[in-house]
């Protein structure tokens, strides 16, 4: 089969590197990613990795000299490649070569080889294609594990027997998930029950590389494939045990719950559907995750998970810890989202205070939208006029909350009196007087006992402060 490049945005890239290798006496094949998506007429990747029946480092450096002798080439001897980036494409060059593991590490033995050596350490059959560039077979596609008819039947497959390739480098496991959820291919059964048998050798891949291909699971337009196939396979519980302690229903006295782990996937398709957010699709998947640990059989009452959300909340900076997920700003995002998951259902009810609406935008802020979202993704029902029931509810909280903040201005909330302000007035030094009337003044105007006005705010802080046995300086 034969490729023709005239019509592609790269070609004269391509006709330029082929002369360079030619004058080499270097072979050179475009090989991996690049070529599977173009043959799946898939937007183009920016990265082209370049194999070669030689030295790598060498042709990246002739390659590089001969676009632009000021091109800056990146080498890396202990893994024999080179790369460098040129209009907007990032080109990585390497010598074939062959692979062999030792059974503690992903990190292999290479010797050279040939581009059959090289095809064959390749994950996945459709990733094991390769398009010449050499002058006499310019195009010339070559696929020797029928990766073609992998991608027209949808089906992930290894080159090589599957056991051997998953057990030599156990990440090729999620990357065998991540593709299914992205592509929307099949995992061929041989090949998913090698990964069933492999899976706790997945426990020798580094975390940070687990969830950059659990984060691309999440981020595929249905993240239940790539998670079904998690637990199907027993990486699921190895990986992050708090979602799978959510499986199975109980029954006693003739009561059950729903499962929250299936419930849990559904939120997070249902959320996918209009966020591309990655940490707002975490927080769908781990808004039940306290409901395990709080699971109980109340006489008279059924099933509670009393204070789920707030268990929730805390375990996620654990979690995070452990996953090796950033720390920072996007974990306390995710855990703001557990902890206010069922807030906003809490308030769908005529009798709804003021003040209930206040505390919710007080402590959501501008993730106010967010948490709406999530709760509707919550929405798991299969009657048709119950979800349009819950939704229309949630319209109804949401025009609610848009008035009282009209009113009341208690989004990212700022004090109408300073800090220095009370000091000012009462001629104090910073300590805990101030914090006390701070809080004080808070309290009182998401309660509504005042409004969030200056004025309104100097009085009560005099008021309040007589009780603490201060006056105005």
């Amino acid at each position: 089969m034969l490729i023709n490049f005239t019509q592609n945005r790269n070609f004269k890239l391509f006709k330029t590197l082929s002369e360079v290798a030619e004058n080499n006496n270097q072979s050179i094949y475009i090989v991996g990613g690049y070529v599977r998506d173009l043959l799946m007429k898939r937007k183009a990747p920016t990265d082209i990795d370049f194999v070669t029946e030689g030295n790598g480092m060498d042709l990246a450096k002739a390659v590089a000299k001969e676009i632009n002798p000021k091109l800056k080439v990146s080498v890396f001897k202990n893994y024999g490649t080179a790369m460098f980036k040129h209009e907007g494409l990032d080109l990585e060059f390497v010598g074939a070569r062959k692979e062999s593991y030792a059974e503690n590490s992903r990190k292999p033995s290479v010797e050279i080889g040939t581009l059959e050596d090289d095809q064959k350490r390749r994950d996945f059959t459709i990733n094991a294609l390769a398009i010449s560039l050499n002058k006499d077979s310019f195009g010339e596609l070559i696929d020797p594990f029928n990766g073609i008819s992998d991608i027209q039947n949808k089906i992930i497959r290894t080159p090589l027997e599957p056991s051997q390739t998953y057990s030599d480098d156990p990440l090729r496991m999620m990357r065998a998930i991540r593709f299914a959820s992205t592509l929307n291919f099949k995992i061929e059964e041989h090949s998913l029950r090698a990964i069933q048998k492999e899976a706790e050798r997945i426990k020798i891949v580094s975390m940070e590389r687990i969830m950059v291909e659990f984060n691309k699971i999440m981020l595929s337009e249905k993240p239940s494939t790539g998670l079904k196939l998690l637990e199907e396979t027993g990486l699921l519980p190895l990986i992050i045990p708090e979602l799978t302690a959510l499986r199975g229903i109980e029954e006693v006295e003739g009561q059950t719950h729903k499962d929250n782990f299936w419930h849990t996937l559904e939120v997070v398709d249902n959320i996918s559907e209009n966020t591309e957010n990655l940490w707002l699709r975490w927080a769908a998947l781990l808004h039940d995750i306290g409901k395990a640990p709080t699971k109980k059989f109340v006489e008279g009452t059924g099933w509670t998970f009393h204070g789920h959300e707030f268990l929730g909340s805390k375990m996620v900076k654990s979690l995070f810890y452990r996953l090796k997920l950033p720390m920072g700003s996007d974990m306390k995002y995710v855990q703001k989202m557990v902890k206010l998951s069922s807030r906003p259902i809490a308030l769908i009810d005529d009798g709804t205070s003021d003040s209930a609406l206040r505390r919710l935008l007080f402590d959501s802020g501008d993730d106010l939208e967010d948490l709406f979202t999530l709760c509707k993704a919550d929405i798991t029902t299969k009657n048709t006029s119950k979800q349009q029931k819950f939704k229309k509810n949630f319209e109804y909280v949401a025009q609610k909350i848009k008035e009282v903040e009209e009113k009341d201005q208690v989004r990212n909330f700022q004090p109408p009196i300073s800090g220095e302000e009370i000091m000012t007035l009462f001629n104090l030094k910073p300590g805990r007087e101030i914090g006390i009337l701070k809080e004080k003044v808070k309290e009182a105007i998401l309660e509504g006992e005042i409004e969030n006005d200056k004025d309104q705010a100097r009085n009560f802080v005099i008021k309040e402060a007589e009780i603490l046995g201060l006056t105005p300086g």
